[in-house]
């Protein structure tokens, strides 16, 4: 064994002179622990977060989606589209017709987005895993109904159980002459709420409805907003995204998930960084503990350093104890805190014994999802803070050398 290592772990172990020494050594390691767990159980709990968040999102949009780069809405019967809804490799073919409107409940009013979409939106069958209150129903026994945002049934105060009180619909008519009355430039429909989802933000404003009945509503017979397509397991969408933009041209702009919503995934990966970062300057403080740990172990044993530079030692020597004695307090405590935080967040899978909020009704406890990566990025951000931390430390305990001699 190399004999700085073997030093240093002999000093780590043994008992010290100053007994506040061995205090002090425990709690730099107890920080370090804290840190290291705590660090990787709050990255594990947002990766649980962002799980979740992206499968909702990625459940109520397509994997491609088609609208026109000049205009609102286009035709879709066109050779190439009609084509493309044939491709074996599609799973549903959407087309949508969205705009806003503004939609009454009783006595309240609320501007929302009016999305029509066809029969194939319904293929998706994990579009429940959004619901919150009832269910998602576009059509029953030969009437429309609607599904709703968390935004609109709160401003609204919607009751989706309450099948006496439709909403009311209005939508400015394309085609408007001279009217004594304001209403008549106005297209009305009522329709029941059949549920109520929540996803992001974003999403959560939307009245979602059949394309019949947004048709009718919008006085639009023919065009739509965009094409919105999702493709069986397996396929490459980078790939077919590229066949089909090709074959569009510049006319019309095809949109991967991503780029639907780049803002959110913006957010969350900002999120996740502030996260580390806040939780790595906890770690700094832990460790930096270290460079004072040392200093008073220097202190401690000064009769030692004397006696190994008697017999030969050189500063190299005398710092590289001091060096790895930092190192083994600052991974020791690493070691075992991503050791308990892997415990903990195991525990948390299985029995989910912290709970969500009870307003939370898609999840009933944190989700936690274990990346090895988080892993390996907890252990080399406590390593490169602690080289530097026992750098400093073992330049420290050579300096004034001479004089610990000279005093022995």
């Amino acid at each position: 064994m190399n004999t700085s290592i073997y030093i240093a772990k002999r000093y780590l172990f043994s008992k010290k002179k100053t007994h506040a020494i061995n205090i002090i050594s425990g709690i730099s390691m107890v920080g370090v622990f804290i840190g290291s767990a705590t660090l990787i159980i709050i990255l594990s709990a947002f990766n649980g977060l962002e799980d979740v968040i992206l499968k909702l999102y990625s459940n109520f949009t397509p994997e491609l989606k088609i609208e026109a780069r000049l205009g609102k809405t286009f035709d879709p019967n066109t050779p190439y589209f009609n084509s493309l809804r044939k491709d074996s490799r599609i799973f549903s073919f959407t087309e949508a017709l969205e705009e806003k409107g503004m939609v009454k409940y009783r006595d309240k009013n609320f501007i929302a987005n009016i999305k029509g979409m066809s029969d194939d939106f319904l293929k998706n069958k994990n579009l429940d895993s959004a619901i919150q209150d009832g269910g998602f129903v576009l059509n029953a026994g030969g009437k429309p109904f609607a599904v709703i945002g968390t935004a609109v049934q709160t401003s609204l105060s919607v009751n989706v159980h309450d099948e006496m009180t439709p909403m009311v619909i209005y939508s400015p008519r394309r085609t408007t002459g001279a009217s004594i009355s304001p209403m008549d430039e106005f297209k009305v429909a009522n329709i029941y709420p059949s549920g109520v989802f929540s996803i992001q933000q974003e999403f959560d404003d939307i009245v979602v409805v059949s394309l019949d009945f947004a048709r009718e509503l919008l006085g639009e017979p023919k065009q739509v907003s965009s094409l919105e397509l999702t493709y069986k397991a397996g396929s490459n969408i980078d790939r077919i995204q590229e066949e089909i933009e090709e074959k569009l041209g510049n006319t019309f702009i095809v949109k991967n998930r991503n780029q639907q919503n780049v803002e959110l995934y913006k957010t969350l990966n900002f999120e996740r960084w502030s996260i580390f970062m806040i939780l790595t300057f906890v770690l700094v403080v832990a460790i930096f503990n270290i460079v004072g740990t040392l200093t008073m172990l220097v202190i401690d044993k000064r009769q030692d350093i004397a006696i190994l530079t008697s017999v030969g030692a050189n500063k190299r020597l005398i710092q590289r104890i001091f060096f790895f004695e930092g190192m083994m307090i600052a991974m020791t405590g690493c070691v075992i805190g991503l050791a308990v935080g892997l415990v903990f967040c195991l525990l948390q899978q299985r029995y989910g014994f912290i709970k969500m909020s009870e307003n939370v009704t898609i999840l009933t406890s944190y989700p936690i999802k274990l990346i090895v990566s988080d892993f390996a990025l907890v252990l080399f951000t406590v390593t490169v803070i602690s080289v530097i931390a026992s750098a400093i430390s073992a330049r420290l305990s050579v300096k004034g050398l001479d004089d610990i001699k000279h005093d022995l």
